[in-house]
């Protein structure tokens, strides 16, 4: 009953002491006033019934100490607390635009470039849950691979799916970037942020990517542009009539260009060179970008001894009125 209930002036519980010194001064002074009358012997009484006044007369004091023990749980100040918290999130939009170029493939990262981007890029959606999350790829042309969305199970799947050659090959960075663009310009977050990565030269598509940089600055977009790989020469897997061969390939990178896009927008390149490397890269855009998150806690106290008072009130009147009526004692 009292499990959940905590006292505003617990000490005052110290008076549930006074109880059982009334029940003992009742038992005393009701022993020294009660009226005795010798007889040879009370055989004769034995068959006379007790009547319910007999049987009921320590009812007075069983409501008094009770009355009185329910008054002083109500001075007490008897109360239960609700506890809990206002969350108030102010997510991020980010699009993730990643390159799918044949170039993709190399085996400099492990197991190759695409399918580390896309074991970093999962870290990374599984660390912002309160960012809505989009997926442009892109090689010779673009597409979205998935909308921004909060759903980022439906996200992870997507990006699962990803693998070279779902497009001409080529490396067009601007069709990408622009892409990514279309999907955060409408978009009502105060902070809209690309993660464009590539192991490319552009090459190939109708947009330049300077130009849609600065179309990304217009609409308040940061491009953070990651650049995997080198430009140097890397293991690439050849099919062969005999089975899978490898080739050294260096294939050309512009590290200019993907600075000079992240400055245009206030962002920041960076250039990855192996596994560990990519996942610190994504680690400090992590950083970077924090989502707005205001806890606010809060502790009502609801106050409950207006039932304890009622309830001894009303032993009180019990006992007051029984004594003073059909329990009353004469001497």
């Amino acid at each position: 009953m009292l499990g959940d209930v905590t006292f505003a002036y617990p000490w005052l519980l110290l008076l549930l002491a006074i109880i059982p010194a009334m029940i003992l001064w009742y038992w005393k002074v009701g022993s020294a006033k009660q009226p005795s009358v010798t007889y040879s012997s009370l055989r004769v009484f034995n068959r006379v019934p007790s009547s319910w006044k007999e049987k009921f007369r320590h009812a007075p004091i069983v409501l008094r100490s009770v009355a009185v023990a329910l008054l002083i749980i109500a001075l007490a100040r008897p109360q239960s607390f609700s506890s809990g918290r206002n969350v108030m999130t102010e997510g991020i939009d980010i699009v993730i635009a990643l390159d799918i170029s044949g170039s993709m493939i190399s085996e400099d990262f492990k197991p190759n470039r695409v399918e580390a981007a896309k074991a970093v890029a999962e870290k990374f959606i599984d660390g912002r849950p309160n960012d809505r999350i989009g997926l442009v790829v892109f090689s010779r042309d673009a597409f979205t691979q998935c909308p921004i969305t909060i759903d980022h199970r439906v996200l992870e799947n997507l990006l699962q799916k990803i693998e070279p050659g779902m497009i001409q090959d080529g490396t067009a960075i601007g069709n990408g970037l622009a892409d990514a663009v279309g999907r955060l310009k409408d978009g009502k977050a105060k902070s809209k942020v690309i993660i464009l990565l590539t192991d490319g030269a552009n090459n190939a598509g109708e947009i330049d990517p300077l130009t849609a940089a600065e179309i990304a600055k217009t609409y308040g977009i940061r491009v953070y542009t990651v650049c995997i790989g080198t430009g140097a020469e890397a293991p690439y897997p050849i099919q062969t009539p005999y089975g899978v061969r490898y080739q050294m390939i260096a294939f050309p990178i512009d590290e200019n260009l993907l600075k000079n896009i992240a400055d245009i927008t206030g962002g920041q390149a960076f250039v990855a060179s192996n596994n560990r490397a990519l996942e610190e890269i994504y680690e400090k855009i992590d950083q970077l970008e924090k989502s707005r998150i205001e806890v606010t806690s809060y502790r009502n106290a609801a106050e409950l001894f207006s039932g304890w008072l009622n309830a001894g009130l009303i032993l009180l009147l019990l006992e007051l009125g029984l004594s003073n009526t059909v329990l009353k004692t004469i001497p």
